[in-house]
C-alpha cells in the first residue's frame, strides 16, 4: 500500500483559488488566539494526527510585495527565522515552482522535524500566493537525527490593503509524524504561531533596508531568468505519503518549564 507511487502535480489556478478560499473562510474554524493584529484558528480534522492551523496578521507599513519578497528570500530567512535549522533549494521545476529542504527546531524535548517540499507561487493582482506540499526526492531521503514530517498543504496568502499596508494569512496542514502531546498543540496555537507571525512582520519592516545592501536586483522568484538552480523533472518526484514514514510516539513527553520562557522573550 505505502509503496504506491503517487504522481506529483504542479498546482494550477484552481488549486491556488481553493487555497485562497480556505484562508478567507471562517466556517469550520475555531479561534484559538486573538490579540492585537494576530488571529489564530484551529480546525479539528477527522484524524487527530493532522494539525490544521490558520493565522492572520495585519501588517501596517508593509507593502504586499515586500512580504512576498521576504517569504521567498532564503538568504534573508537565515537572518530572521530563529526556529530554522537549515534551508536550501534543491532544484526548479518551472518558472514558478521549485523543490526545497527545510528543517526546524521543535520545543524541547521533542525531536526536530524536517521537510522536503515542492513550492509554487503566483502573484494575482493584489494577491500573492505561495503554497507547498511534501514530496520525496531520491537524493534527499529522511535523515538520522530528524523526524521527516509531512506538509499536506501549507502556504501564504498576502493581500494588499492599499499603498503601504497588507494582510498575511498562513495556513498549514501538517502531519508531524508522531502522536504529539496535547500541550504541544496548545502551545503552538497560543505561543509559537502568534510569535512566528510577528517575527515575519518585524522581518518585513527591516527587509527593504537589508535588501538594498544585499544584491538588490536579485529576485529570481520574480525574474525567472535569474534562477540558477538545476532543472529537475516532476517525474523524479513522488508525493510524500505519511504512511511510508516511521511514526514516533511522543505523546507522553512532558513539557519542560524552562522552554516556556523562550516563547515569551519577545512580544
Amino acid at each position: 500500500f505505502s509503496s504506491r507511487k503517487m504522481p506529483v502535480q504542479i498546482p494550477d489556478d484552481s488549486d491556488f483559488a481553493s487555497f485562497k478560499e480556505q484562508c478567507l473562510s471562517e466556517e469550520g474554524w475555531t479561534v484559538r488566539y486573538n490579540k492585537g493584529s494576530v488571529t489564530v484558528w484551529c480546525r479539528d480534522e477527522e484524524s487527530s494526527t493532522v494539525q490544521k492551523l490558520k493565522m492572520r496578521i495585519v501588517c501596517k507599513d508593509v507593502k504586499a510585495e515586500t512580504l512576498y519578497d521576504v517569504l521567498h528570500d532564503t538568504s534573508y530567512r537565515k537572518k530572521w527565522d530563529t526556529n530554522m535549522i537549515d534551508t536550501y533549494d534543491i532544484g526548479r521545476l518551472t518558472v514558478n515552482a521549485d523543490v526545497g529542504y527545510y528543517s526546524w527546531k521543535c520545543p524541547t524535548p521533542l525531536k526536530n522535524r524536517d521537510f522536503v517540499t515542492m513550492r509554487s507561487w503566483l502573484p494575482l493582482g493584489n494577491d500573492f500566493l505561495i503554497i507547498n506540499y511534501s514530496v520525496k526526492h531520491p537524493q534527499h531521503p529522511p535523515k538520522k537525527d530528524y523526524v521527516r514530517a509531512v506538509s499536506l498543504l501549507t502556504g501564504y496568502l498576502i493581500q494588499s490593503n492599499g499603498a503601504s499596508s497588507s494582510t498575511l494569512y498562513y495556513l498549514t496542514q501538517v502531519d508531524p509524524r508522531g502522536s504529539l502531546p496535547k500541550w504541544v498543540v496548545n502551545r503552538v496555537s497560543q505561543f509559537v504561531a502568534p510569535k512566528a507571525m510577528k517575527k515575519i512582520y518585524k522581518a518585513s519592516l527591516k527587509y527593504p533596508e537589508w535588501k538594498r545592501k544585499h544584491e538588490p536586483s536579485l529576485k529570481p522568484w520574480m525574474f525567472p531568468e535569474q534562477n540558477t538552480l538545476p532543472c529537475i523533472s516532476v517525474s523524479e518526484l513522488v508525493l510524500q505519503r505519511a504512511d511510508s514514514l516511521e511514526n514516533i510516539d511522543e505523546s507522553t513527553v512532558k513539557e519542560e518549564k524552562t522552554a516556556q520562557n523562550s516563547d515569551d522573550d519577545e512580544n
